[in-house]
């Protein structure tokens, strides 16, 4: 289902790309995708991996699939929240590296927060997406 999202990032607001988000999409009217927040379970029931990078991958790739069963790509993707749990600096830059690399040069809206908990006390990232289709 081919529907372009255009990522603006004027250069009066900060350098969003550089930090790995982007400022603003905008998108011609089509079907809004909701996925729920997405988190480090798999469809095998394999244990939570305790390190946020590798709950950062099994996340990411829920909403890969999650795109695919709607016939979409992360290039769909309109606007993304980050949920990471008493997260420091440093706990950002690795689920921010963890995201660049399944986004490559269509990096989304984000908005990025800091919580105390999640479902259950072993995950420690959650990811909610946002996305369009035509």
């Amino acid at each position: 289902m081919s529907i372009t999202v255009q990522k603006i990032n004027p250069p009066t607001l900060p350098d969003a790309p550089a930090m790995g988000y982007s400022q603003i999409s905008v998108c011609e009217p089509g079907k809004l995708v909701f996925i729920s927040g997405q988190v480090a379970w798999q469809h095998d029931a394999s244990a939570v991996p305790e390190d946020l990078q590798t709950q950062t991958e099994i996340a990411m790739t829920n909403v890969v699939h999650a795109l695919d069963a709607v016939g979409a790509t992360v290039e769909n993707i309109t606007a993304m929240r980050m949920y990471v749990v008493n997260p420091t600096e440093e706990d950002f830059g690795v689920a921010g590296a963890v995201l660049r690399s399944f986004f490559g040069d269509v990096i989304p809206t984000l908005t990025a927060l800091g919580v105390s908990a999640l479902y259950t006390q072993d995950l420690k990232i959650e990811l909610e997406v946002t996305a369009v289709i035509s």
